[in-house]
C-alpha cells in the first residue's frame, strides 16, 4: 500500500521531536526562494527543449516533474539546514534544481542557466568533474550517488581518527524513491562497517512514481522496516500541517484512515480532481458513506479541497525544517527520512502517471510564471540584495561556502620512492610479491601512514595478512581479545581492530569495496586529508563491482586495486573463479591505468607508480593491478635486467613492456628474415619464453615482448593516431611500441598471448599493419592442472610455437 498508517506499522517510525518554529518573515522568505527555485528549474528545462536551437532534432529532455517534487526539500536543506563542511549528493533528476540553487547562492553565472544539457554547459546530472559549480558527489548512475556519502562518512571517520583535522562534517544523500530498487542501496544499508555512521542522513523523495507509471505498491512500510532492522534510525515527513489539523478535528481520524488506505494510483487520481467531484469521492470512499470524513472536511471550500488532500510533509517547509533538524543531530547510527511528496508539485501535470518526461508547453510555462508572480523581464534574475529572499540567499552562501577550511597538503609524488630494494626470492607469484611489498610500504615515512587497505572479506586470501599484522584493522574503538590466553588460537594473523588500524574490512560485497575505495580516493577533496587507498578483490569479481568502479573513476577518484587471483591459471578453482575479460576493463575504462606484471620487480615499479598517480590530484589516474597465484621463476627476469639496465627497464615496464627475449642476443644464429614477435602478458610470459626456445631450435628469430601494460601501449597509440590525423598539435607523441618492435621488424608476424580473452591484444598488429594470431581464453574455464588447462585452451608452449610457424607460412604464401 502506498500510504500505510505508521500507527499500525510494527516498525518504530519516529516523528521529529524538534520544533524549531520559524518566524513568519523567515518562513515567507524560504517559501519565496522555493518558488523562485521551482521557476528557474522549470524555465531552464523549457529553454533547453523549446527555445534553444536543436540542430540534431533529438529530444534534449529534463525532468520538470521530478524537479518539482524536490524543490521544497532542497530549499529547506540549502537555505536553512546545511552547514559548512556538510557534503551532499542530489538525486539525478533534480539537477536543474541544484543549478537554480547555486545560481541564487552566487556560485553560478546567469549565462549557464541556458546551457542545460549543452556542450560544456550544465550537465544532465550532477558531475564533480564537469559541472562549473561545487558538486560533492556525481550522480546519474542510479543508486551510486546515494550510497557514496555513506562511504565518504566512513572515510571521514578514518581520517579524523588518524589525522585529526578534517574539512567535512555530515554526509547527506537526497534520493529518489525509485533508487531504492537498486541492489547496491541495500548492500550498503546492511554493511556492518557503516553501522556507527551517525553523521549519515538519507532523505528519500517519496513521490511514488517511476519513469513509466505510478508505482502500484511502493512498499514504504517494508522499506522502512528494512532500514530499521539494519540499525538505521527511521523518520518521516508524511502529512503536512494543514492535513494534520483536519485529522485533529471531529471525524479527522476517519479521514486519515481513508488516505492511509488509498492505493498510490487512487491517491494520484483523487488529488487531480476538482473539489466538487473530489468531495463526494472522499465522503463515499470506496462506495461506503463515511459521516466522519464528511464532518472533517465540511468547512473546507471545494477550491481548497484538492490542495488539502495533496498537503504532504515533503512540501511543508516548517515540517521539513523540524525533521531535518532532528535527522542531522549527532547520533550513533545512520538516519533515513522518508519525505512524502507530489511529483509535478504546483505544475499542470502534478500527480499525472505519465509526467516523468513531460515538459510544459509555452502557454503552461507562462501560466506558471504568472502564478509565481515573476515579471517577464525578470524571469532569469536573482533576488535583489536588499530583499528578504536575497538576504537569505547571501546568508546561505556565507554559511556554506565562504571561508572553506584549507586542506592538508597532499603527499608529493617525489616523496614516493622509485625503488624499494625488496629482498629477491627465486620463485614467487605476483600475489605473494604484492603481500611482501605491502609490508615494506608500511615503513615508508611519508607514505606508509597514509596507506589504507580495503577488502571484501578476502584480505588473507589476497595476501594482505602481513600488512594487517603490521598495521592492524581499523575500528572506532579497540576490540576485546577473547583468544589471548588460548595457546591453540591461530597466530599467523593478528586480527586486532583498533582506532590506529590501517585496514578496513567490509562484508562480501564488491560493490561496497569499490564504493569505499572511490570515496577514500576522494578524501582530499571531500575531507581535506589525502590517503592512498589500496583494495584487493578476486579478479573475476571485479565485474561484480563494475558499476561502483565506473562511478568512482568517473568521479575522479584516485585509488589502487589488485585483482587477484586471475585467469584460468587459478586452475583447480574452476570456471566460476577464473576471470577472462577483466583485462579489457583495464584497457577501456577511462581514468584507469592497468598493469599485468609477471615478475616481482615489475610489480614493485607499477605499485609505486600507482601511488605517485594518487599524488597528482588534478591529472592522476587510478590503477588496476591484475595479479596471479602462479609461482614464477624470477631468474627469467635477470637477463633482461642485465641487458637493459635497471633505470631504463623500469621506464619501459611503466611505458607498457620490454623485450625479455631478444633473438639478436639470445639466439644470434637464427635467421632474422624469419622473425616472429610473441607478445605475452603476465603469467603467460614463461610459456612464451619456452615457445621461443622451440622456435629458436628451428631457426626462427622469435622475440618475446613482456607486455606489462596493454592499456599504456593502446593509450599511446591512440594519442599518436590523433596527432597523425592533425587532431592535436604539439610535438609528436612517443609510442613505446616503436621501441619494442623496431622498424626492420614491423611487418613480422605477431602472436599475442594472455590468460584472458584473445580479443584483448588482437589490435597490436594494426599499429604497423602486421598479421596477428591472437591466443587467449575465449571459453569459460574449468578445473584442472595448469598444463591440462593451458593445452585445452591452446596457450601452452607447443601451441604458441605452432601458431608462430603458421603465421610464417601465411606470410610466405604457403
Amino acid at each position: 500500500m502506498s500510504f500505510p498508517s505508521p500507527i499500525e506499522d510494527p516498525v518504530d517510525i519516529t516523528r521529529a521531536a524538534a520544533d524549531q518554529t520559524l518566524s513568519d518573515d523567515h518562513l515567507a522568505a524560504l517559501e519565496e526562494v522555493q518558488r523562485r527555485v521551482l521557476w528557474l528549474s522549470a524555465l531552464s528545462i523549457h529553454h533547453a527543449n523549446n527555445v534553444r536551437p536543436n540542430p540534431d532534432g533529438i529530444k534534449v529532455g529534463g525532468h520538470q516533474a521530478s524537479c518539482a517534487s524536490a524543490v521544497s526539500i532542497m530549499t529547506a536543506l540549502y537555505f536553512h539546514a546545511l552547514q559548512r563542511g556538510d557534503r551532499i549528493s542530489i538525486k539525478p533528476h533534480a539537477s536543474p534544481v541544484l543549478h537554480a540553487i547555486h545560481y541564487l547562492l552566487g556560485n553560478l553565472n546567469k549565462e549557464y542557466l541556458t546551457t542545460l544539457r549543452g556542450y560544456r554547459g550544465l550537465q544532465a546530472y550532477p558531475s564533480r568533474t564537469k559541472d562549473p559549480f561545487p558538486v560533492d558527489f556525481s550522480t546519474g548512475s542510479v543508486g551510486h550517488g546515494a550510497v557514496a556519502p555513506a562511504f565518504a562518512a566512513l572515510s571521514h571517520s578514518y581520517l579524523r581518527t588518524h589525522f585529526g583535522d578534517v574539512t567535512s562534517r555530515r554526509f547527506i544523500s537526497f534520493i529518489g524513491d525509485a533508487e531504492l530498487d537498486e541492489g547496491n542501496i541495500w548492500e550498503a544499508v546492511i554493511e556492518e562497517a557503516l553501522a556507527p555512521a551517525g553523521n549519515v542522513l538519507w532523505i528519500v523523495d517519496l513521490n511514488r512514481q517511476s519513469l513509466d507509471r505510478v508505482i502500484p505498491g511502493i512498499r514504504a512500510t517494508e522499506m522502512k522496516g528494512h532500514f530499521a532492522q539494519s540499525g538505521w534510525r527511521v523518520l518521516e515527513a508524511k502529512y503536512g500541517r494543514a492535513l494534520r489539523d483536519v485529522f485533529a478535528r471531529p471525524g479527522g481520524p476517519s479521514f486519515r484512515r481513508a488516505i492511509d488506505a488509498m492505493e498510490n494510483e487512487e491517491y494520484q487520481t483523487l488529488i487531480r480532481l476538482p473539489g466538487d467531484k473530489l468531495r463526494p469521492r472522499l465522503i463515499n470512499f470506496r462506495g461506503v458513506h463515511n459521516p466522519g470524513i464528511e464532518q472533517a472536511i465540511a468547512d473546507v471550500p471545494n477550491e481548497e479541497l484538492p490542495g488539502l488532500l495533496a498537503n504532504l510533509g515533503g512540501h511543508d517547509m516548517q515540517d521539513l525544517i523540524d525533521i531535518f533538524e532532528e535527522g542531522l543531530r549527532p547520533s550513533d547510527q545512520p538516519t533515513v527520512i522518508f519525505c512524502y511528496t507530489i511529483k509535478g508539485w504546483n505544475m499542470p501535470f502534478y500527480g499525472d502517471a505519465l509526467n516523468h518526461s513531460a515538459i510544459m508547453k509555452d502557454e503552461q510555462i507562462e501560466e506558471l510564471r504568472e502564478q509565481i508572480g515573476i515579471a517577464e523581464e525578470d524571469q532569469w534574475e536573482r533576488f535583489s540584495e536588499d530583499s528578504a529572499a536575497g538576504q537569505l540567499c547571501q546568508e546561505a552562501f556565507e554559511r556554506l561556502y565562504a571561508g572553506e577550511e584549507p586542506r592538508t597538503p597532499a603527499v608529493r609524488a617525489d616523496q614516493v620512492p622509485v625503488h624499494l630494494g625488496h629482498s629477491r626470492v627465486k620463485t614467487s607469484s605476483t600475489q605473494e610479491s604484492f603481500g611482501r611489498l605491502m609490508t615494506q610500504l608500511a615503513d615508508l615515512e611519508d607514505v606508509g601512514p597514509r596507506i589504507v587497505t580495503v577488502s571484501p572479506d578476502v584480505s588473507t586470501s589476497t595476501n594482505l595478512g602481513g600488512w594487517i599484522n603490521k598495521t592492524g584493522v581499523f575500528a572506532l574503538s579497540e576490540a576485546t581479545r577473547y583468544d589471548e590466553d588460548d595457546d591453540n588460537a591461530p597466530k599467523l594473523l593478528r586480527w586486532e581492530p583498533k582506532p590506529a588500524g590501517q585496514h578496513i574490512e567490509l562484508g562480501i560485497s564488491e560493490m561496497n569495496l569499490f564504493s569505499m575505495l572511490g570515496m577514500l580516493g576522494l578524501s582530499h577533496e571531500l575531507s581535506g586529508q589525502m590517503v592512498f587507498p589500496i583494495g584487493t578483490v578476486y579478479d573475476p569479481f571485479v565485474l561484480r563491482g563494475m558499476d561502483a568502479l565506473v562511478y568512482s573513476v568517473y568521479s575522479g577518484s584516485k585509488m589502487v586495486f589488485a585483482g587477484t587471483p586471475s585467469g584460468i591459471t587459478l586452475a583447480p578453482e574452476g570456471g566460476a573463479h577464473q576471470s577472462t575479460i577483466t583485462p579489457s576493463v583495464g584497457i577501456e575504462l577511462p581514468g584507469l591505468r592497468a598493469y599485468e606484471p609477471c615478475f616481482a620487480q615489475e610489480l614493485e615499479w607499477a605499485l609505486l607508480d600507482s601511488l605517485r598517480q594518487c599524488c597528482d590530484r588534478e591529472n592522476g589516474e587510478s590503477t588496476y593491478l591484475r595479479l596471479s597465484t602462479r609461482p614464477v621463476d624470477q631468474t627469467l627476469f635477470s637477463a633482461a635486467l642485465d641487458r637493459i639496465g635497471q633505470d631504463d627497464l623500469r621506464r619501459q615496464v611503466l611505458a607498457g613492456g620490454y623485450r625479455i627475449v631478444d633473438a639478436a642476443y639470445d639466439a644470434p644464429d637464427t635467421d632474422p628474415r624469419d622473425t616472429v614477435e610473441i607478445v605475452a602478458a603476465g603469467v603467460m610470459v614463461p610459456e612464451a619464453i619456452k615457445a621461443a626456445g622451440i622456435l629458436h631450435q628451428e631457426g626462427v628469430a622469435a622475440n618475446v615482448i613482456n607486455l606489462t601494460s596493454a592499456q599504456q601501449l593502446y593509450a599511446q597509440w591512440r594519442e599518436w593516431q590523433r596527432y597523425d590525423a592533425g587532431m592535436i598539435d604539439g610535438p609528436e607523441p612517443t609510442m613505446h611500441l616503436d621501441t619494442l618492435i623496431p622498424s626492420a621488424e614491423r611487418r613480422a608476424p605477431i602472436v599475442t598471448l594472455l590468460d584472458g580473452a584473445s580479443h584483448t591484444l588482437a589490435w597490436i598488429g594494426s599499429v604497423n599493419g602486421a598479421q596477428v594470431t591472437a591466443l587467449g581464453v575465449d571459453q569459460f574455464g574449468q578445473s584442472g592442472t595448469l598444463s591440462e588447462l593451458y593445452q585445452h585452451y591452446e596457450i601452452d608452449p607447443e601451441r604458441i610455437a605452432m601458431a608462430a610457424f603458421a603465421a610464417l607460412d601465411r606470410r610466405d604464401g604457403v
